[in-house]
């Protein structure tokens, strides 16, 4: 009897043990749950692509189309405003003027109507905070008058085109530097329009998030007044969430992904501690869970811990930018016109489109450069308007 009761102990204070305490919750984190529960998350690491992109892509494709039909009905049911409220002949400078670039595309998604209709619905639910606030669309089509989506937005918005019909078309113009050439044209269009103290330029498959207007007005207000960010060359609103995780080249990130484990390492340690009824402090299983929080943010995925920031628009992330993408960026009116200057002076191709040509700029010239975390606009557009591809992907 006394032999059997020495036993059962023996194998309770093994089982008691922190080494095997540990052991077992990193067996059923990460070999259990977190697969079991992730494995329909695009952006992480236990993302079973072969089960599900197919019909994640197919899904996401019929529901953007649905959409896009939602927005033509939208505009087909709004009230025409009156002749000088849709040219903007008015000559009140805004404090931001958001201009939509766009290009003619998949007609049966109707991109720019998407992107102009929650603009316009956001512009509205803003109210007055907003009153400063404009909408301009730039039509780069070769054909301007092909673009049947910019007709109907003509109605309500003012518009600038670029018409380059009869031209004859330049040798060395390939469609990396058309893009670029369309961009410089955009934003300097967009300060001579109105003037305004800043330029948003979005691409036509970049939907706003429903938050955009009250952090911009944060950033704009409040977080602008520091001089390191007020002198930027750019804002860059949106990353793609695949580059967004922390194993990454960028180096802040890998700050950001230590200081969550130093945050979590002890917390979790009194959580534990609390649960067994341990010293408060052990520095091994503090180790322990810093390491165990890290490897679990990166594997689960960045994107969503970042999601926890739309709590509050002070919440939001400002980092030094990275390099890829442009469907939003925000300019202020000087940096604009430094931005121009620049960017006439490139020449873009494969390999060096109009993203790579403004990252570059920041060393070449000394500037400095942000990115707003997590995204403030939606990426759309699978159907690219540079690359051909009939049958795209999520990923």
């Amino acid at each position: 009897m006394l032999h059997q009761a020495c036993q059962l102990y023996g194998r309770w204070c093994r089982w008691s043990s922190p080494f095997l305490h540990l052991l077992t919750l990193t067996v059923v984190t990460f070999g259990v749950l977190a697969p079991l529960l992730c494995h329909r998350l695009l952006h992480s690491y236990f993302y079973l692509r072969r089960w599900h992109l197919n019909p994640m892509s197919q899904e996401f494709l019929v529901q953007n189309q649905q959409e896009g039909q939602a927005a033509l009905h939208y505009f087909e049911k709004l009230q025409i405003p009156n002749a000088s409220e849709a040219s903007g002949s008015d000559a009140f400078q805004p404090l931001l003027l958001v201009t939509i670039i766009t290009v003619q595309r998949r007609s049966d998604f109707h991109y720019v109507l998407q992107v102009a209709s929650r603009f316009h619905r956001l512009l509205q639910k803003c109210g007055a905070r907003c009153q400063s606030h404009r909408i301009l669309l730039c039509n780069v089509e070769s054909d301007p008058s092909s673009h049947q989506d910019v007709k109907l937005l003509s109605s309500f918005f003012p518009m600038v085109s670029r018409d380059k019909t009869g031209e004859n078309p330049d040798p060395r113009v390939n469609q990396f530097e058309k893009e670029k050439q369309d961009y410089v044209f955009c934003l300097e269009q967009s300060l001579l329009a109105y003037n305004p103290e800043y330029v948003l330029i979005v691409e036509d498959d970049a939907v706003p998030e429903e938050e955009i207007f009250a952090v911009l007005q944060h950033l704009l207000l409040a977080r602008l007044s520091k001089p390191y960010l007020r002198d930027a060359l750019y804002f860059k609103l949106y990353h793609p969430e695949r580059l967004q995780r922390y194993f990454n080249p960028e180096p802040m990130r890998i700050l950001e992904w230590l200081g969550l484990g130093m945050f979590l390492g002890p917390v979790l340690n009194c959580v534990y501690s609390r649960a067994t009824g341990r010293p408060s402090l052990s520095w091994p299983v503090v180790l322990f869970f810093a390491l165990y929080s890290m490897a679990l943010s990166e594997l689960v995925g960045r994107h969503y811990l970042l999601e926890l920031r739309r709590l509050a628009p002070a919440l939001y992330n400002i980092v030094p930018v990275t390099e890829c993408c442009t469907p939003a960026m925000l300019f202020s009116a000087s940096s604009a016109r430094r931005a121009l200057g620049y960017l006439k002076g490139l020449h873009c191709r494969q390999g060096f489109a109009k993203d790579i040509a403004l990252y570059s700029l920041l060393r070449t010239k000394g500037e400095n450069a942000y990115v707003v975390e997590p995204n403030l606009v939606r990426h759309v557009g699978m159907y690219s308007s540079l690359r051909l591809n009939d049958n795209p992907k999520l990923l």
